[in-house]
């Protein structure tokens, strides 16, 4: 099946006692066992099934078999939010001693946890210089756990070269850990170019709505533990906790979603409930549709400020004089995403007045809406970073991001050509009489 039809059709059949069309929401605790060696069975990972919601609920599962299938994996785990899946999918591979090697364009609170909190835990962050191959590659040592970048990133707007870093990654005997939150698996699908396992905050373009927060992890089956059971021995050796289950004998290609779930899921529980896990099907449905208006409506509005002499600098990959554009075109056909990045003539403050006479574009830190957002990057999602870092990240003072949604475009650049023009006012009052001096 095509992308349009997974993302409505997969995971789930007619519900076999009442023949329900759509997925129910099992808003259930827990499940009867048949019997004490039925339940046994279930605790010691032998059997498939269900056993407290915590772990595993029917609801999330459809969720779990439809992204996993949108991105080319064998498996995936819903969580409570993006933020979660990206914890997870982290310490599943790292322990106190390891090290994670990143690029340095990420989402603020992405840069935080590798920054500040994995630290605290005995896991380093070690960011590149920039987000090529070849940093990254210099970083990587016998310590290191994963590499990790985002497909595109947020606020940046960098699209990663995944192909090439892979490979990088694959000649240490690491995998590739990717967010592909902005892409989308509508956009690209980096398991086809060799990242090992992919990350989303479904409250983005997934869900679509801004209403409802969930993560998810999606296992590509292609990393092969069991060859580097010296850097990654949790997969390969008996598991205490599970009377010595082997992850990599038991669940063979599924060995490294089965631990995240049944080490960091059941014991920490950030349990993503079952009526989001709905409400989140219910924006997959149409993310291809409305992906589609965002990539059109976001290259109108990026054209717009390219022609506008208010504007000083506009950062989208879908121009050819982009340093991403070639990227974009291997590989999203150069359908760019929605997101983008502008400066305005005046510098902060002109920006701040611009950011404050928006009307129609609502200011809030969310991507991903059927709505179209704007956000102050530098006093909201990177407020935490110091300007080096900031700089680094690809984060500038005067920066305003955008994410267009799927409003008419003329009712999009209606309201940036007003916050424009109210903006700028004041300078071009105060440049006419200097003149008349």
């Amino acid at each position: 099946m095509r992308a349009e039809t997974i993302a409505v059709h997969s995971g789930y059949q007619d519900d076999p006692t009442t023949h329900a069309v759509a997925v129910p929401i099992y808003q259930t605790v827990a499940y009867a066992f048949d019997s004490a060696d039925h339940g046994a069975a279930l605790f010691n990972l032998e059997v498939d099934g269900f056993r407290y919601s915590r772990i595993s609920n029917p609801t999330n599962a459809v969720l779990e078999q439809r992204v996993a299938q949108l991105e080319g994996g064998v498996g995936a785990l819903s969580v409570a939010s993006g933020q979660a899946a990206m914890h997870y999918a982290l310490v599943n591979v790292a322990d106190h001693g390891g090290n994670i090697v990143s690029t340095p364009q990420l989402y603020g609170t992405t840069h935080t946890l590798l920054s500040h909190i994995l630290p605290r835990q005995g896991i380093e962050g070690r960011f590149a210089e920039g987000d090529d191959a070849a940093s990254i590659e210099r970083l990587i040592d016998e310590n290191t756990r994963a590499v990790y970048c985002e497909t595109v990133g947020n606020p940046a707007g960098n699209i990663c070269d995944i192909e090439a870093i892979a490979r990088a990654a694959h000649r240490h005997g690491v995998p590739l850990i990717v967010d592909n939150t902005v892409a989308t698996p509508i956009l690209m699908r980096p398991i086809e170019y060799g990242a090992d396992i992919v990350v989303h905050s479904l409250t983005k373009f997934m869900g679509g709505h801004g209403t409802t927060m969930g993560g998810i992890i999606v296992d590509s089956g292609r990393f092969p533990w069991a060859q580097h059971a010296a850097r990654f021995p949790q997969f390969s050796q008996p598991d205490a906790s599970y009377h010595g289950l082997v992850y990599t004998d038991h669940f063979g290609e599924a060995a490294y979603i089965a631990r995240v779930r049944s080490v960091y899921q059941r014991t920490t529980g950030a349990v993503l409930a079952p009526l989001n896990a709905f409400l989140l099907l219910q924006g997959i449905e149409t993310v291809a549709l409305r992906v589609e208006r965002h990539v059109q409506n976001a290259r109108k509005v990026a054209e717009f400020l390219r022609a506008d002499a208010r504007v000083a600098w506009v950062n989208y990959a879908g121009f050819p004089e982009s340093r991403y554009y070639d990227l974009a075109r291997k590989y999203m056909r150069g359908e760019v995403p929605s997101l983008l990045t502008f400066g305005i003539q005046g510098g902060l403050e002109t920006g701040k007045d611009f950011y404050d006479r928006l009307k129609l574009i609502k200011r809030l830190v969310n991507i991903g809406d059927a709505k179209s957002l704007a956000c102050h990057p530098a006093s909201t999602t990177h407020r935490q970073m110091s300007a080096e870092e900031q700089a680094a990240a690809g984060v500038t003072p005067e920066m305003i991001r955008l994410c267009i949604g799927i409003e008419h475009i003329d009712d999009i650049i209606a309201d940036l050509d007003q916050a424009l023009e109210a903006a700028a006012a004041p300078q071009v009052r105060a440049a006419a009489g200097a003149r008349g001096g």
